[in-house]
């Protein structure tokens, strides 16, 4: 299993996601300081009930709760959009374009 991958179960698992995708970055990142090798850099959309009355940034420390064990290690950036199931539905972005919610 790839760390996209695991990363992506992990998410889903932990958070009961209903949607999650993850898109592996890394390739753009081959060399900047602090990432082995350029690895570790990953956009993420996660739908979730879970952040269902949470803002914008209690949802992302939800997340990074989530990861906090890989954080500097596996992955040296996060960036994601978090949406309960009724945003996601009503906006249905394709990809994780941007890292904003």
């Amino acid at each position: 299993m790839s760390m996209r991958e695991a990363l992506e179960a992990r998410l889903r698992d932990a958070l009961d996601a209903t949607h999650v995708e993850v898109i592996d970055e890394s390739h753009l990142h081959a060399g900047h300081a602090g990432a082995r090798d350029g690895g570790g850099h990953y956009r993420a959309v996660i739908v979730s009930e879970r952040f269902a009355g949470l803002g914008r940034v209690k949802a992302q420390q939800l997340v990074f709760g989530v990861v906090r064990d890989w954080m500097g290690r596996e992955i040296h950036a996060l960036s994601m959009k978090t949406f309960v199931p009724d945003e996601w539905a009503g906006s249905a972005p394709s990809g994780a374009d941007d890292a904003t919610r």
